[in-house]
């Protein structure tokens, strides 16, 4: 190469050189307008999902703080799956993108009870805005107390998930019922709910939901089904099954399972998706992962949105549910109100509306236990959104509606009971909107359920020990 033809060469490299820099820069600048917000939904939710709040709700591999972010964004770790960014975005995108990650984390912080007081094992005062209630102890002595009625005399059915159904008498004295069905105790199934035939003082009829059981192939197989019977002599008699769910599974988990009856006399049920969100929830000729509605008497209502639809389960009620623990009727309007377990955050509260697709797994506000996306979106047309969604998830388990005269300043409230925090959920509705929420009965226990007694007060079973106590004002 002579002389000529080298200085040539350097020019066209010189020149490349500065191109790409300009090209670098301009990029760059661009991105440097961008807020932090925005970088992530364009760069980062395709990975760690569309919402940057429930991307917090994680446990951190290589740590959270402020620097722990700057050095992952800015040199990843390729062989866990996260790019380099920092000859991409620039140092000051990077620290806007950190800034974003810690201030959404103190929202999730506000979660953290790892430093809270024990658990409930006494006599305490709790308070409230606008109450202060103390508690009584029901009964003590179960496993996980699922289920909970009060007779018309006072006394207490309570369903032990372990397969028993106690009566409870006024003296805290609790006796097993015989005959109930036989359950599939194993992982979440069990004995579970249980409600009184709105005409209970005239026909006596029970209703109960519990995990079935069958042997095909040499495997033990479970779904959710329900019970009626009546109570004589100790004994669980006159037993009818009124709903079975199709198709049996394998798993041991999701099967719900709430009844609740409305005014008309219908009886609602609650299934969940026995964690196959694949196969059942938006699979109209299956059971799993709806909310279904039945006559007393295990027959379909002629107006079930399903009822004509030869490829249905004629008693699907709603659908694209994932595993409903919370179901309970508003005494005044009516309506039907739902919770329901999300994976890692995007538990939800629903208004029940017949025939409607409340989207699992399509849509969704939380993300997987491994931390993975399960969708990229969290809205879509022709699918419900939630009344409330809660992020990271509280475990929801247990809903009923403030009534009655003895707790004026919660009248009307839903009561949800938290799993995960060991408290009760206060959500203060107006309008069928949710405007405000508080915790309430902080670290009485894992809160399997709440209810209204037939007395007026507040009933609240909770596992490790298995305990109901009521709630009474002071």
């Amino acid at each position: 190469m002579n002389k000529i033809q080298k200085v040539a060469a350097l020019f066209i490299v010189v020149t490349v050189c500065f191109a790409f820099s300009q090209v670098k820069f301009s990029v760059n600048a661009r991105l440097a307008d961008q807020d932090p917000k925005k970088i992530y939904t364009e760069k980062c939710a395709s990975c760690h999902g569309e919402r940057v709040d429930a991307f917090v709700d994680r446990v951190w591999k290589h740590g959270n703080s402020k620097d722990d972010l700057i050095k992952s964004i800015t040199y990843g770790y390729e062989d866990f799956g996260m790019p380099i960014w920092g000859g991409i975005l620039t140092k000051k995108e990077i620290e806007g993108m950190a800034n974003l990650i810690t201030e959404s984390l103190k929202t999730v912080q506000q979660y953290d009870f790892a430093k809270a007081k024990p658990a409930f094992n006494g006599p305490a005062i709790f308070k409230s805005n606008g109450m202060t209630v103390t508690l009584d102890t029901v009964v003590t002595g179960l496993n996980s107390p699922w289920g909970f009625e009060q007779l018309p005399d006072g006394t207490y059915l309570i369903t032990d998930r372990s397969g028993v159904l106690y009566h409870v008498d006024k003296n805290k004295n609790k006796t097993a019922i015989t005959g109930t069905p036989a359950v599939l105790a194993e992982g979440q199934g069990g004995l579970l709910d249980i409600t009184l035939h709105p005409k209970f003082d005239q026909n006596g009829w029970i209703y109960i939901s519990y995990s079935k059981i069958k042997e095909e192939g040499g495997k033990k197989l479970g779904t959710t089904a329900v019970v009626r019977g009546r109570i004589k002599d100790g004994q669980f008699v006159d037993q009818l099954e009124v709903f079975e769910g199709l198709p049996y599974a394998s798993t041991r988990h999701h099967y719900g399972s709430r009844l609740v009856f409305d005014k008309k006399g219908y009886l609602f049920i609650s299934m969940g998706e026995r964690g196959q969100e694949k196969v059942f929830p938006q699979d109209i000729s299956t059971s799993p992962g709806k909310i279904h509605r039945i006559n007393d008497d295990g027959t379909i209502p002629a107006d079930n949105p399903f009822a004509k639809d030869a490829t249905a389960k004629a008693t699907i009620y709603t659908y694209g549910n994932r595993n409903p623990q919370g179901l309970t009727m508003d005494p005044v309007s009516g309506l039907i109100w739902e919770t329901e377990h999300g994976p890692r955050g995007g538990d939800e509260l629903n208004l029940i509306k017949p025939g409607v697709n409340y989207g699992w797994p399509v849509i969704s506000y939380g993300i997987n236990y491994d931390g993975k996306p399960i969708t990229p979106i969290s809205k879509k047309e022709g699918m419900e959104q939630p009344v409330n969604y809660w992020i990271p998830s509280i475990a929801p388990s247990g809903l009923t509606f403030v009534s009655g005269s003895k707790y004026s300043a919660w009248k009307g409230n839903l009561l949800v009971g938290s799993l995960r925090f060991n408290y009760v959920n206060r959500v203060i509705m107006q309008n069928n909107k949710v405007v405000g929420q508080e915790k309430i009965l902080m670290n009485i226990g894992r809160t399997r359920n709440v209810e209204m007694g037939r007395d007026g007060y507040i009933y609240v079973g909770i596992e490790n020990p298995g305990t109901v106590f009521r709630v009474r004002p002071m």
